[in-house]
Order: structure tokens, then sequence, then C-alpha cells
């Protein structure tokens, strides 16, 4: 979280019971210490703390890489210390940025000729790269009101509800109203006629997802795409497309290589993808690319001279890690297409895997879809006694990490697990976790329904009073708790 806050006051200080022989007093939690500690101490408080950290490998919420190379750590500690922007400084970083954009572009489809070069920048994940995409639209299209002499002070995005809340920021921050198509029970990604009907010539563009984040779907841009090519011929209006390819961009074009959603849509104008996502890099490195030059306004580059030379620059941020760039460079030539495809296709198997063990359980329905990012979201056929929540939390005593989360407006009263599968989620990791749900399941059965389950139950039947309910749930606790104590050695 950006935002912080402190612990209660009797929580002042820390400890750290295996510093203690290098320091004998406890350092103060949120004030600066008075003096100096030896290296090893502060290595150590740090270090014992992190031990409370999630697994990041078992964290299964996060689409974000969490294994590389061993070649690819020692390539990413020796530019620990780049400053990426430093362009003059720092020639050959730059030059495999530009290497990885046009590479990138080039397997987005993008219309470019030989040796023409592709319009496009690192950012420090697809959040920077979306404000930046939005940016451009909107300064287009209020560049073209202002010509046409109409206003321009009322620009919007249409997207569907189920846009990851990077959309909702770009709206808030720079002032776009995002007009979002709801979601229905069985259908959870944007509906593209619905998104249609809702352009209007205010609208700077429509977002499409590729790979939604509630239940890995792709949004379908071609239908999309003709439809707008048909509204726009009819209205006048040139509506354009964005993609939001975080986690499906590096997945399509090997999984799914004849579906049409990049730049072979002559509307599709810019893309994002993550390359801290399915493109196999730790946390920290995003891409957005341009179909030409046009379609970024060349009033938000902005030129600096003070590094040493001249430097264009595009981004939110100025400073960056030069590390994460490098491991996307290498990546895309130590694995080429061959081998991003073989992770992609292990990955879908994967996925396959986790599903049909679920399936065989015949307590959950599948959520997520075939084609789409390797992932597997499912509901429970009956919640009305313990809820996915439920499941959600007691799957952490067994060091998994799987989000419950409930689905945008107007299916909200639809509540989902999902399990992302990434490179380093085995076959073998998929069958433990299948065993271990099944175990929870069990468990879950044998305690008491959630208690507003039984209130309900004791309010429709009349039987028995809220505190009645209440004491019959505290006492089978206790019974349960005391038993299992006794069992064990």
């Amino acid at each position: 979280m950006v935002l912080s806050k402190t612990s209660s006051e009797s929580d002042v200080s820390v400890h750290s019971t295996f510093a203690s022989r290098y320091v004998r007093a406890s350092l103060p939690r949120f004030e600066m210490p008075d003096n100096s500690i030896p290296k090893e101490a502060a290595y150590q408080i740090i270090n014992d703390e992190l031990m409370l950290d999630g697994n990041p490998r078992l964290n299964l919420a996060s689409f974000v890489t969490t294994w590389m190379e061993p070649e690819c750590d020692k390539l990413m500690m020796a530019a620990i210390n780049k400053n990426y922007v430093d362009m003059d400084e720092y020639p050959v970083t730059t030059e495999l940025q530009n290497r990885c954009v046009n590479m990138i572009a080039r397997l987005f489809n993008s219309p470019l000729k030989e040796e023409e070069t592709a319009i496009g920048v690192g950012t420090v994940g697809s959040s920077e790269a979306i404000m930046l995409a939005g940016l451009a639209f909107k300064r287009n299209w209020q560049n073209k009101r202002k010509a046409e002499g109409k206003p321009h002070d009322k620009p919007n995005i249409v997207t569907g509800a189920n846009v990851q809340v990077c959309w909702e920021k770009f709206a808030n921050y720079f002032e776009v109203e995002l007009k979002e198509v709801k979601l229905r029970e069985g259908y959870y990604v944007m509906d593209p006629v619905q998104a249609a009907e809702m352009v209007d010539e205010n609208t700077i563009c429509v977002a499409a997802i590729l790979g939604s984040t509630l239940n890995g779907e792709f949004e379908d841009v071609k239908l999309l795409n003709d439809l707008l090519i048909e509204k726009n011929k009819q209205t006048g209006w040139d509506t354009p497309i964005h993609v939001d390819a975080a986690s499906g961009g590096f997945i399509a074009p090997f999984l799914y290589p004849e579906l049409e959603w990049d730049f072979r849509l002559p509307l599709v104008k810019s893309i994002n993808v993550s390359g801290h996502k399915y493109g196999l890099v730790y946390a920290g490195i995003g891409w957005v690319i341009w179909r030409t030059k046009q379609d970024l306004p060349e009033e938000l580059i902005f030129h600096i001279n003070y590094l040493g030379a001249d430097q264009p620059t595009f981004t939110l941020n100025f400073s960056k890690g030069s590390s994460q760039v490098i491991a996307q460079y290498y990546q895309l030539i130590r694995l080429g297409y061959e081998g991003y495809r073989n992770v992609m296709e292990n990955c879908r198997a994967n996925a396959i895997v986790l599903r049909e063990g679920l399936e065989k359980t015949g307590r959950f329905n599948i959520v997520s879809k075939d084609e789409g990012v390797p992932l597997v979201a499912f509901s429970l056929k009956d919640n009305s006694f313990h809820n996915e929540f439920e499941v959600s939390e007691t799957l952490r005593r067994f060091g998994w990490i799987v989000p419950a989360y409930t689905m945008p407006a107007d299916a909200q009263h639809i509540t989902v697990l999902r399990v992302v599968i990434r490179e380093d989620f085995s076959r073998t990791l998929a069958e433990r976790l299948v065993l271990d749900i099944v175990k929870v399941l069990h468990e879950l059965d044998t305690l008491p329904a959630r208690l507003s389950s039984k209130m309900e139950k004791a309010g429709e039947n009349g039987k028995k009073t809220e505190l009645e309910v209440q004491r019959e749930v505290t006492d089978f606790w206790k019974k349960f708790v005391l038993a299992r104590k006794a069992a064990v050695c």
C-alpha cells in the first residue's frame, strides 16, 4: 500500500532475538534510530521480519513472475545501480530497450516496414503503460475537437466492469469519465455490442481486455473492431481501440496465433503488456506500443539534454532501474518464439490438470474458459453453509494463497476463487493443491455453518434466537479445539 498506518501505541519498537548479540536496546519502529548499528544486526532484524511473508511461489493470486534463471539474476544484479533514464551514460541499455520495443511490436503484428522503427516505451508496469496510452488518446481527441471548434472538456472511455483498477485510476487522475459495461451471470467480460452502443462523440477510445483479471477470458476484440468500424461510418467519428493485454499479450501470440486481437485490426491504435507477468520477468516492467507515430502526439514527448545529450522521454516517472529491461531482453533472446510457446503450453496443460481435478470433486463450478490466460477460476456449487472466503482462508494453513473475490456489477452475487498458473507452477503442485482443497472441504464439512447462515435459517424457522445460535456455535468450537489439542502428541 502507498498509504501507511502505525500499529498500536504499545507496539512501538522492533525486537530481534538473533540480533541481540549486536544490539542491546530495541529499535524505534516509526522513527529513525539515534545511533548506527552493525550491518549484521540490520540484516538479521530485517531478515527475521521478512520470514513472516508468504512464499511467492505459492502465491497463486499473483500473475507476476516469481522465478527466473540464475544467469538472468546475475545480469539483473550487475545492472542494479544503473539508472535507465540516463540514456547517454548507458547507451547499450537504451539499445536493448529499443530492441525489446521492436520485437514486441512485431509480435503484435505492427504494420512496420522492414527497416521501420516501432513506437513504444518501457514502463514500470501496465498501470503506467495504460496511463500513457490513455493520455495519448485524450490529447488526440482534444486536438481534433479543438480543430473542429467543438467542446473538448468531457472525454470518456468505454470499458467493461471487469477492468483492472488502474483504469479507474486513470479516469480519476486525468479527469476522464469511465463508462462501464456491466457484467451478468455467466458472462464476465465486456459485451462488444453494448460497448459499441455506449460510444458517443466524446469517447476517446474503447478499452478491450485480453485476459480478464477475474477469469482470464479474452474479450472479442475482432467483433468490437467490426462494430466500431460500422458505427464510425454512420456517425463520422473515428473511435479507436486500446487493447489492455497486460496478462494475455505474451500468451495469445504463442497459443492462439490465428486470433485477431492486435494491430491486424485497423482500429487498434495502442497495446500494453506486462513484461513482469507472462513476459517472464520479475516485477517492475511493462510495455506500451503504438500503431504509428501519429497515434502518439509529439507534444507529449519531452526532450532533455542535461544528462549529456538530447533524449526524448515519455514516462510518468523519471528515474528507473535498468535491471528489468535487461531481463526482458534476456528472456526474448534466450527463449525465442519456440521457448515462449513451450512455457505457455506447459502452463495451459497444468491449468487443465487443476481444472479436471477440481471438477472430479463434484463441488465446484468452473468459471474460467478454455481459451484465455492459463488460470482456473471456480466457485462452490453450494455455498449456503461455507463459502469461498472460508476455503481461501483455510488453504492458507497449507501455505497456499488462493484469492476469493466477488464479481463486479451486475454479477456481484457471484463469488469466485482463482488460481493463476505461472511458469513455476508444476503439475505436481497442481495435483498437491487439489488434494489440499479436498482436505479443506472435508474439514469445513465437519464445522458448523457460518453464523450468518445459521441466523438466516433460524429466522426462517423461528426456532432459535440469535443468542441461542451464537452459543451453539461457540460451544461447538470449544469442543472442536479441545479435541484437536487432545490429539496432539
